[in-house]
């Protein structure tokens, strides 16, 4: 069985590759259905900015090659069991963007069939924002502010707003994605009009000046967690002034681990089986960007992952979707 995957090859530049799909005792072959790219991380992988000290740490399930070039990656498909156990069963994988390819058994998630196998690509990105909510611990009635919009903030924002008697505010530069955060219950701002005196902050701008509007939105002893990953390079964070003084917090959130609250009673598939349960919401298929066909990947690449590009996530539709 052969397929298709798409490498990342230079800076800003990737290819579809010609693959043998293994046959082996013990693993299942799966076809393609839908995929999502992580604008954040894969614009990161995209431009060789994968810190050498990350190397190891950023290796994705089932990924091929070493960072920075040639490099097979991603996290986020959905597909349907041809051959093996559970034939005909729609999964969701940790796998790189491939049009077919095997897993062991234990590997692939099964979507509720009240998860729609489109919407069902939002699984990582959920499983990240879950974590971040664990990492926060925001309560009813919490005033909480979501700094930045892109897909992990606007879902962080969704399961927020979900609280009893809570505030949501989103902030983003881009006034465009203030329908977005009203559908999904949260109110939104620009970050000069940013709330203040916030019970909790998650960062998620992927930019320093996200951070520091991060940091004022804050209230006394409050909390903000920081969701965005720079990769290599330097981020200043304005910790003079009050931070000190107001006795903030800042802390890392991170998927790779399941957060520390829960970590002694969850494993990460238990974590993930969680975060597909909670796409049943019929309001996320508002994240979804329209789908570009697999072969058009590589040429698209450069648009999907644009920093000022679209909000919603970035949809791949393999030939055998419905």
């Amino acid at each position: 069985m052969h397929a298709q995957a798409l490498w990342y090859v230079a800076p800003g530049k990737a290819e579809l590759r010609d693959e043998a799909v293994p046959a082996a005792d013990g693993l299942v072959r799966v076809r393609a259905l839908f995929g999502a790219v992580s604008r954040g991380t894969e614009r990161l992988v995209a431009a060789g900015r994968v810190p050498a000290s990350e190397h190891d740490r950023m290796r994705a399930p089932a990924m091929a090659g070493v960072f920075p070039f040639p490099v097979k990656y991603g996290y986020a498909t959905v597909g349907r069991i041809e051959d093996g156990p559970r034939q005909g069963e729609v999964v969701f994988a940790l796998h790189p963007h491939q049009s077919v390819f095997a897993l062991p058994t234990e590997a692939l998630h099964r979507v509720p069939t009240t998860v729609p196998p489109a919407r069902a690509a939002l699984a990582a990105n959920m499983e990240t924002a879950l974590n971040a909510i664990w990492d926060g611990a925001p309560a009813p009635g919490d005033r909480i502010a979501v700094v930045g919009g892109g897909i992990v903030g606007l879902l962080v924002a969704r399961l927020c707003a979900r609280l009893p008697g809570t505030t949501v505010t989103l902030l983003d530069v881009a006034p465009e994605r203030a329908a977005l955060a009203q559908a999904l219950g949260a109110a939104f701002a620009s970050p000069g009009s940013a709330p203040a005196d916030c019970d909790l902050v998650f960062h998620a701008s992927g930019s320093g000046a996200g951070l520091a509007t991060a940091l004022g939105c804050a209230g006394e002893e409050a909390t903000i967690v920081e969701l965005s990953w720079y990769g290599a390079g330097d981020v200043p964070a304005p910790l003079g002034g009050s931070f000190h003084s107001r006795r903030l917090r800042l802390v890392s959130s991170q998927v790779g681990k399941v957060a520390p609250s829960h970590r002694p009673r969850w494993s990460t598939a238990q974590r993930l089986a969680a975060a597909l349960t909670l796409l049943e919401d019929p309001v996320l298929d508002r994240l979804l960007a329209p789908a570009v066909g697999f072969a058009e990947l590589p040429a698209r690449l450069p648009e999907l992952l644009a920093v000022d590009g679209d909000a919603r996530c970035p949809l791949i539709r393999y030939a055998d979707a419905p």
